[in-house]
């Protein structure tokens, strides 16, 4: 095979069909292929404006983000339909390859249990893991009824995070429709050393319920990212890539995106070797613009992890203040060094002088 990508999720299959798509032999292996995917993806619409109909479950009129007080976002969001997004992505000339793979050696994929994938170029797309404990965003979600969960949050909205809810060591309410009249409501640990576990998320999320005179019960959702994972030595994709936003945990949108990218300098560079088609994929995905916006938002990581729990809701209320464009530059803007700077600036201007000492102490 010219590209053997292990991984079946969302990022792989972005990948394997980008690849096949350029003409390259391109197989996908993972230990069941077509099981369905059960996370949760999010993503804002400008980020992919060419996401189809088909792969979106639900997309609300309105975001709200709740600091100290409530803020009207001037950006739509999606929730992704995981089947839909999975035929959007698939293409028919990838081989599929039940297995998982072991290790890798001189362009060989060794299958657990015997058995070899050969391929030019090998990709981790795996998702994202770090060994021991580095800085993770936790949740537990729970998937009501939209009856439900209008007692605690507006109709027809996306709520992106809501800080009111006071606690020694904050977290957030985030809140979206899913479609099929439901909605997901997951209690979250922005980013911590170690994340908070379920069993106290659980209690906060039940309680919130209860306290609005909800039913605490329905389908669970747990999640936990590793917002700080390790550099991959091979050539890696999507959160196997480090390609998580260090802030906020996600990387659906920059897959997305970066697929057709990546898969034309491969199909372009293979012609001088794998090695050279390594290098190339290795720029697109993170050219110095994407370096410079990584270490930056790397930093505002550090502060949100550092800061303390009761100075966290007048930090977001501050970012939830910042003009959209600001927002989304932060946020979205993965190359955008002038963007990114200009956002952290305007908040640092902002703050308080109690929140500066915080931040500028977050070196």
């Amino acid at each position: 095979m010219d590209v053997v990508v292990a991984g079946a999720g969302p990022a792989g299959w972005a990948l394997a069909s980008a690849c096949a798509r350029e003409g390259l032999e391109t197989a996908l292996i993972a230990p069941a292929p077509e099981a369905p995917w059960s996370n949760t993806y999010g993503l804002w619409r400008d980020e992919v404006p060419g996401l189809p109909a088909a792969a979106i479950a639900a997309a609300p009129s309105r975001t709200l983000g709740v600091g100290t007080s409530e803020h009207w976002l001037g950006r739509r969001y999606l929730i992704a339909d995981n089947d839909g997004l999975r035929r959007w992505l698939a293409h028919g000339g990838v081989r599929v390859i039940p297995g998982r793979v072991a290790g890798a050696s001189a362009g060989k994929a060794h299958l657990a249990g015997g058995g070899i994938v050969a391929g030019r170029v090998l990709v981790d797309a795996t998702g994202g893991r770090r060994p021991g404990l580095g800085t993770q965003q936790t949740a537990y979600g729970l998937v009501v009824a939209a009856r439900e969960a209008e007692r605690l949050v507006p109709s027809d909205t996306a709520v992106f995070m809501d800080w009111s809810a006071p606690a020694r060591e904050p977290t957030f309410l985030y809140a979206v429709p899913v479609g099929g009249g439901r909605v997901l409501l997951e209690e979250t640990c922005l980013a911590r050393r170690p994340g908070l576990g379920p069993d106290l998320l659980a209690g906060r999320l039940q309680s919130r319920l209860l306290r609005a005179g909800a039913a605490p019960e329905g389908d669970e959702e747990l999640v936990r990212i590793t917002l700080d994972p390790l550099r991959p030595r091979g050539l890696a994709f999507g959160a196997a890539a480090g390609l998580i936003h260090p802030a906020t945990g996600y990387s659906l949108a920059d897959s997305l995106r970066l697929a057709p990218a990546v898969a034309a300098a491969l199909a372009e560079e293979l012609r001088s070797g794998p090695a050279q088609a390594v290098r190339a994929a290795r720029h697109v995905l993170w050219p110095a613009a994407a370096r410079t916006v990584h270490t930056l938002r790397r930093f505002g990581l550090r502060a949100l992890r550092e800061m303390p729990g009761d100075r966290l809701p007048e930090f977001f209320e501050l970012f939830f203040g910042l003009p959209s464009e600001l927002q989304r530059a932060y946020t979205s803007g993965r190359t955008d060094v002038t963007g990114t700077v200009a956002a952290m600036t305007a908040l640092f201007r902002a703050a308080p002088w109690r929140l500066r000492a915080r931040l500028a102490g977050c070196h």
